[in-house]
């Protein structure tokens, strides 16, 4: 066994182990796993909010869409920054109606909003099913760490299943709090990793980062500009205005726990003001992408550029450290996504009055929501980009609904959402699976599109049908969705 995979495999281990220790107590309920008590603070919120910026995604499928398409992979740049705009105002609304009305889930708001216990469940078997892709993009990323710092397929399947199992035990054992503590030992490995790599690749094969982009700009200079192909410009900005919609409107199931468990909308707003300036950490990966245009032959599978030039820039035991760092962006992220799928589906779709049979539940999906994500990547692998854009292609189409809701009353009616929804996702399943062409435009943007004009038309019969009501139900027609004690 190499020092490589050695010092790789003790990482993992360290990281699930900072997951347990951040456990307090046991959870008395499902509210204390997903939320802990809603009593966060704005430096624990910053970790788990910066954290989602880097993934796996960033640290593989950024250097191979750069490496591959040149600087359409500068379409992840803007979106955040755009996003934190529409977060500053919406979030702390999300914040506050969570406390009024005790949500836990994504789900939650629309079921309270729109007095719908179907509604909830539609929105809770959509994000699930758009966010496996998602989930199984962090633990692909993660075979292919082990596979590239040890040249060993056998290994890269072990990598991912230690990884898979470790991350299920340290969020059994310690639900949000267990994500919170791994997210600040995460962020400092990936920056760690990535500032190294960044400095030591471009020295190592071209004598310095100057001269790299130099060369790409006299030999390649097309990859200096978002050209024709795959990657041309409205796949640029399809793909960047789908990813900016996803992140802006909370489609991702993911995302709302930490929203919840906030302690004031104070220190969600202080977040979103600075989350900005941490995109830039961004352009690590894209740069190292650039270096492989000059370095790697053209054949060199994309997704696996930035550690290929680690490997051969870098001593072992040092690839190893890089390893780990990108083994935390897979495993913490997709530690919160399954807490995010799983508590869904105990609370919104397989629904049960005793909190400790619900909490059983919860438990259950998050082994099974791991193992099918696991499954998926070991007999359908996908490029890294696809699978990410498919899920914000998929969960866009939650952002009518959210935005008619967050007012004091919606302003559209529950049938007209959910017709809307459903509109939506089909054109998305249509298109994606069907390999329906739409000329490289993100196929989360015409389904949005199918979504709103279904919306219209029908709330357009349904208040033909009943003229004396206006508008959606009342805030508060039913009691508030209760959190479990």
């Amino acid at each position: 066994m190499s020092v490589t995979l050695v010092v790789a495999i003790v990482g993992m281990i360290a990281i699930a182990v900072v997951g347990f220790l951040g456990r307090r107590r046991p959870a008395a309920n499902l509210a204390e796993w997903s939320v802990a008590g809603r009593n966060f603070g704005a430096y624990t919120m910053w970790f788990l909010q910066a954290g989602e910026i880097f993934t796996t995604f960033t640290f593989l499928g950024m250097a191979g869409l750069a490496f591959s398409g040149g600087a359409a992979a500068s379409y992840s740049l803007p979106y955040i920054p755009i996003a934190c705009v529409a977060m500053y105002f919406i979030g702390p609304r999300l914040w506050k109606l969570g406390r009024e009305h005790g949500y836990l889930t994504q789900a939650d708001y629309y079921e309270q909003r729109y007095d719908s216990k179907s509604l909830g469940a539609v929105i809770a078997v959509f994000a699930v099913v758009f966010m496996l892709p998602y989930l199984q993009l962090q633990i692909a990323g993660l075979g292919l760490i082990i596979k590239l710092v040890t040249h060993d397929t056998t290994s890269s399947i072990w990598g991912e299943v230690l990884g898979t199992v470790l991350t299920a035990a340290f969020v059994l054992w310690a639900g949000i709090r267990g994500t919170a503590a791994t997210s600040y030992l995460k962020d400092v490995l990936m920056l760690a990793a990535v500032a190294v790599v960044v400095v030591a690749v471009p020295i190592h094969y071209t004598g310095g980062l100057g001269h790299a982009m130099h060369t790409v700009q006299t030999l390649h200079p097309s990859m200096l500009t978002v050209h024709a192909g795959p990657n041309d410009k409205v796949w640029w900005t399809t793909s960047m205005l789908a990813s900016m919609l996803g992140a802006g409107f909370f489609t991702f199931p993911h995302t709302w726990p930490a929203v919840l468990s906030a302690r004031s909308a104070r220190a969600l707003r202080r977040n979103w003001v600075m989350l900005p300036l941490y995109q830039i950490t961004l352009l690590l990966p894209i740069i190292v992408g650039f270096v492989g245009i000059v370095a790697l032959p053209k054949k060199t599978s994309a997704n696996g550029v930035l550690l290929t030039l680690t490997n051969g820039a870098l001593p072992g035991w040092l690839v190893g450290i890089i390893a780990v760092g990108g083994a935390a962006a897979a495993m913490v992220p997709a530690s919160v996504m399954v807490l995010g799928m799983s508590t869904m589906i105990a609370r919104n779709v397989v629904r049960h009055a005793r909190p400790r049979i619900q909490f059983y539940i919860n438990h259950g999906a998050v082994l099974v929501i791991l193992g099918l994500a696991l499954v998926l990547d070991l007999t359908r692998p996908n490029a890294l980009a696809n699978l990410l854009l498919l899920t914000y292609s998929g969960l866009v189409q939650f952002i009518p609904g959210l935005v008619a809701g967050l007012g004091k009353r919606p302003f559209v009616g529950t049938a007209a959402v959910t017709a809307g929804i459903i509109s939506g996702e089909a054109f998305v399943i249509w298109v994606t699976f069907w390999k329906i062409g739409l000329a490289n435009v993100n196929a989360g943007i015409p389904a949005l599109g199918v979504n709103l004009v279904v919306l219209a038309l029908v709330e357009l019969v349904m208040r033909m049908r009943t003229p004396t009501t206006s508008g959606g139900p009342e805030t508060g027609v039913r009691e508030p969705v209760p959190a479990p004690r």
